[in-house]
């Protein structure tokens, strides 16, 4: 579904002021120990619980705080009273930013597996309700999520599996050749204007997946581009990309305000139920 929005809803780009504990942490994924950041609001719990798989930037600045993109969404999503646990899947694996490499072809396969552990790291610890951890993800994390949700990857660790899940520009290509489905409710968020990844892709991936899905939705914003959500990044150009639609690795990133206010309302609907 392509959404035309005609007024930009007011939506605040400061960091909405409310309490929350925002701390370290480490749990066991594949053999190795992956560090993460948890972000709850104030109180014991438990929570309806988010596990958030960040982009191919990685998560973190360079002083080891969360990147701005996902400090905002922590901030906004402990408000409406979700606790998230970020995975910092790069760091972890001594990873920098994978946006301009293909050292890390199969990360994407990780990924789904850390995302697995943090939903039974969350349930272990009576942080989560245990039927109510969801999952989230922006782009090559929005791309693990949706490996994640494949009927395929049902957990078989006993415990509630994951609730729904929202992605933000992924990219589908290769999901749709490999006859992707989901088994949870699955909301999906693209750029009609992204020239990191097709939009259009996304669309048939979820076209040829009805009648053997759960519940899908699709929102494309026309003129959005990549990493729309961003709090305050300027539409600009970059280069040397691994992966572009022209081919070129030259692509355009930056905050669409009708689209990252859509997002932000979506969202936390969405997850909630």
């Amino acid at each position: 579904m392509r959404v035309a929005i005609v007024a930009i809803v007011a939506v605040m780009t400061a960091v909405p002021a409310f309490a929350n504990t925002a701390a370290p942490v480490e749990f066991p994924s594949g053999g190795m120990t992956i560090k993460g950041t948890l972000v709850k609001p104030d109180g014991p719990g438990p929570f309806p619980a988010i596990v958030a798989l960040h982009g191919c930037e990685g998560l973190t600045l360079s002083t080891g705080a969360l990147a701005i993109r996902y400090q905002d969404w922590a901030d906004r999503l402990t408000r409406a009273g979700f606790a998230l646990l970020f995975p910092d899947s790069y760091g972890s694996r001594h990873l920098g930013g994978q946006c301009r490499t293909r050292a890390t072809a199969h990360i994407e396969r990780e990924r789904m597996k850390d995302a697995e552990a943090a939903r039974e790291w969350l349930q272990a610890q009576g942080l989560a309700k245990p039927n109510h951890v969801s999952l989230l993800g922006w782009s090559s994390g929005a791309v693990g999520v949706l490996w994640a949700v494949r009927p395929r990857a049902r957990p078989r660790d006993g415990k509630p599996d994951f609730r729904s899940a929202a992605v933000l520009y992924p990219a589908c290509r290769r999901l749709d050749n490999a006859a992707w489905a989901a088994r949870i409710p699955t909301l999906i968020l693209a750029g009609g204007a992204d020239d990191v990844v097709s939009a259009h892709a996304c669309e048939q991936m979820v076209a040829h997946a009805y009648g053997r899905s759960a519940r899908v939705k699709i929102v494309v914003y026309p003129g959005a581009s990549h990493d729309f959500d961003h709090p305050r990044r300027a539409l600009q150009q970059r280069s040397g990309y691994v992966y572009s639609t022209s081919g070129t690795g030259r692509v355009h990133t930056g905050t669409n305000s009708a689209a990252r206010a859509d997002a932000l309302r979506r969202v936390p609907q969405w997850l909630a139920r």
